[in-house]
């Protein structure tokens, strides 16, 4: 059962930039490596396949995939749907996708891991911290025709409103902490 890691990082940053911040926030450094390049490192590390979307101007992230040998697929679309939808076309030999926004560095490989082991029971798998709902989320192939048809901005919300959605209850906060602004504390 191959189940991988679509990490959406299409968007437009347009929140960040709103607050203050300086071009693509998958670009900014958190440390000593941007927040792309962390979130990328911490799929690969889970020893799961990768697939990247990206807008065909992100040469950062392009330049990552290529450094760490990551398959990507270019979108121009800030939609989180679209991204979604294109990354299953391409990937359409996966049993599941682990959806992960490339905003979202925290994350560890063993919570992929672990997401990954859920799915392979579940059909679908959503992480909850404190009764929020986080990232990433488990999609089984039951429901690759229904992520292909995703368009807009609601990226999968309406399978998972739709569907019985197996609750993993996680006490970390990373699965609900993303950076959508500059010069807060992110740790």
């Amino acid at each position: 059962m191959i189940i991988g890691i679509l990490i959406t990082a299409a968007g437009k940053s347009q929140r960040f930039q709103n607050a203050g911040g300086h071009g693509n926030k998958l670009n900014s450094f958190l440390g000593e490596r941007t927040v792309f390049e962390q979130t990328l490192v911490n799929s690969i590390e889970s020893g799961l396949p990768v697939h990247v979307i990206t807008r065909p101007d992100n040469l950062e992230v392009i330049n990552n995939c290529l450094q760490f040998n990551v398959p990507y697929s270019l979108l121009n679309s800030d939609g989180l749907g679209d991204s979604i939808a294109l990354g299953v076309k391409k990937t359409q030999d996966w049993d599941g996708w682990l959806i992960h926004l490339a905003d979202m560095p925290y994350i560890s490989c063993d919570l992929f891991v672990q997401v990954a082991q859920e799915l392979k029971t579940w059909s679908l798998v959503r992480p909850i911290y404190q009764g929020l709902p986080g990232h990433p989320v488990g999609i089984s192939a039951i429901y690759r025709q229904e992520l292909i048809n995703l368009s807009g901005d609601e990226g999968a919300k309406s399978i998972l409103q739709h569907h019985y959605t197996h609750q993993l209850n996680i006490n970390d906060k990373s699965v609900v902490k993303d950076i959508d602004y500059p010069l807060l504390d992110n740790k």
